[in-house]
C-alpha cells in the first residue's frame, strides 16, 4: 500500500490556491472529489454515491457513502436493507438515504494515481472557470485576439489570459486565418459542457458588424442615427436598416461616410468580398419592404399581415436583381423586414398600337372615300 498522506494534502490546499490564484474552498473541493474517487477505486463500485470531507485543522479525511433503504437489496453498493440501516440510524424507514462514514488513512497505488489525475484535471477546469469569469462582463463586446491554431472545424484564438474558439458557423465564409495573425472577435458566449467552460467567439454574426459600425459612426453614440435591423450572411452580404432621429440628417449617408470612408473601414475588417447594403428604415412596412429589396426597383407591394407575408411585384428586368444571386437579396430582405417575401412579375401593360405615318392615313382616307362612293 502506498500512503497518501492526508496531512500533506491539507497543507497542499493552501499552496495550490496561492500558486493557481484560486480560492481555497475551490481547491479543497477538488481534493475532496479526488479522495472520494480514490476511495471508490479501492473500496467501492463505479456508480456508488461517494463524497468526502477533509478536515483542514487536524488533517483527517472521512468518506461518506450513500445508500437507499430498500426491502430487498438488489445492489449492495447502492442499496441497504432496513435491518442494516437501523444499525446506522435507529428511525430509518424504506426510501431513506443512509450515509455511512468511513475514515480514510491510506490508498493503494492505483487509487493514489487516480486521485492525482482527478486533482490535475479539476484544477485545470477550475483555473479556466476563474479566467472565464473575467470574460463574463465582456460578453457582447469585440476584443483583439491572436490566431493560435487553425483546426478543420474551429479556430482557436488567444485573448490575453484566456483562449476562445470560433466555431465554423461563426466564421466569415471564405476568410483565411493565419496562425499568429491578429484579429478582432466578438465575444458571443461562455458555453459550459462536460469538457469544461469554453469561450465562444464570432466574426460571422450581425452584432460583429454592428459593433464595427459603432466604432466608425459617432452619431450612433449620440443617438442621432440608429440601426433598426441587420441581416447578414457572413462573407457574402449584409443588409442594414438605419434611421435618423434628427430632422435633416440623412441616415444612409451618415453610415456610408464621406467618399464611403465609414463603410469602407468596416469592409476592411470583414473583407471586401462581403457587400454591405445600407437602406432607410420606414415605419410604413410597404415602403420598408421596397427599401429593403434595394438595389431592385419595386412596382408594388401587397402585404398579408396575418401571415406576415408580402407579394412584391417587379418589372421583368428587375426580377433577377430583386431575387439576387442564389436568392440572397430576397432572403436577407425577408429577414430584415420580418416578412416572408414572394417576388412576382408585375403585369405588363399592353403595348400601345404603333402610330401610323401620315401617308398611310391619307391612303386609308382615300380608300374609305372611294368605298363610300361605290
Amino acid at each position: 500500500m502506498e500512503e497518501i498522506n492526508i496531512k500533506q494534502l491539507t497543507l497542499a490546499v493552501r499552496t495550490i490556491a496561492e500558486e493557481k490564484n484560486l480560492p481555497e474552498e475551490t481547491v479543497l473541493s477538488v481534493i475532496e472529489q479526488a479522495i472520494a474517487a480514490a476511495w471508490r477505486r479501492d473500496n467501492g463500485e463505479r456508480d456508488q454515491e461517494v463524497r468526502s470531507e477533509l478536515n483542514v485543522n487536524d488533517g483527517t479525511a472521512n468518506v461518506f457513502v450513500s445508500r437507499e433503504v430498500v426491502e430487498t437489496v438488489g445492489s449492495e453498493a447502492l442499496e441497504i436493507s432496513l435491518t442494516d440501516a437501523k444499525k446506522v440510524k435507529k428511525d430509518a424507514v424504506i426510501g431513506d438515504v443512509i450515509e455511512e462514514k468511513h475514515e480514510v488513512t491510506s490508498f493503494g497505488r492505483v487509487a493514489a494515481q487516480t486521485a492525482k489525475q482527478v486533482v490535475l484535471q479539476r484544477l485545470r477546469e477550475a483555473e479556466r472557470e476563474v479566467v472565464l469569469e473575467e470574460y463574463e462582463d465582456k460578453i457582447g463586446t469585440v476584443v483583439n485576439g491572436m490566431v493560435q491554431r487553425v483546426e478543420p472545424r474551429v479556430i482557436r484564438v488567444e485573448l490575453g489570459k484566456a483562449t476562445g474558439i470560433i466555431p465554423q458557423s461563426e466564421q466569415i465564409q471564405g476568410e483565411f486565418y493565419n496562425v499568429g495573425s491578429r484579429i478582432k472577435v466578438y465575444i458571443k458566449d461562455i458555453e459550459r459542457d462536460n469538457r469544461g467552460p469554453q469561450l465562444i467567439l464570432s466574426r460571422g454574426n450581425e452584432q460583429f458588424v454592428e459593433y464595427l459600425f459603432r466604432q466608425e459612426v459617432p452619431e450612433l453614440e449620440t443617438g442621432a442615427v440608429e440601426i433598426k435591423a441587420i441581416a447578414r450572411e457572413a462573407g457574402r452580404r449584409t443588409k442594414l436598416a438605419v434611421a435618423s432621429t434628427v430632422p435633416g440628417v440623412d441616415p444612409v449617408g451618415t453610415f456610408v461616410g464621406g467618399h464611403g470612408t465609414r463603410v469602407q473601414a468596416v469592409m476592411n475588417e470583414i473583407g471586401d468580398q462581403e457587400k454591405i447594403d445600407i437602406v432607410t428604415f420606414d415605419d410604413n412596412n410597404e415602403q420598408f419592404i421596397k427599401n429593403a429589396l434595394s438595389p431592385a426597383e419595386v412596382s408594388k407591394v401587397e402585404i398579408d399581415e396575418a401571415e406576415k407575408r408580402a407579394k412584391v411585384f417587379v418589372n421583368e428586368d428587375q426580377q433577377s436583381i430583386a431575387i439576387g444571386r442564389a436568392g440572397q437579396n430576397v432572403r436577407l430582405a425577408s429577414r430584415l423586414t420580418g416578412y416572408e417575401l414572394d417576388i412576382e412579375q408585375a403585369a405588363t401593360k399592353p403595348a400601345p398600337a404603333p402610330k401610323k405615318n401620315i401617308e398611310d392615313s391619307l391612303l386609308d382616307a382615300v380608300q374609305e372615300s372611294t368605298s363610300d362612293d361605290e
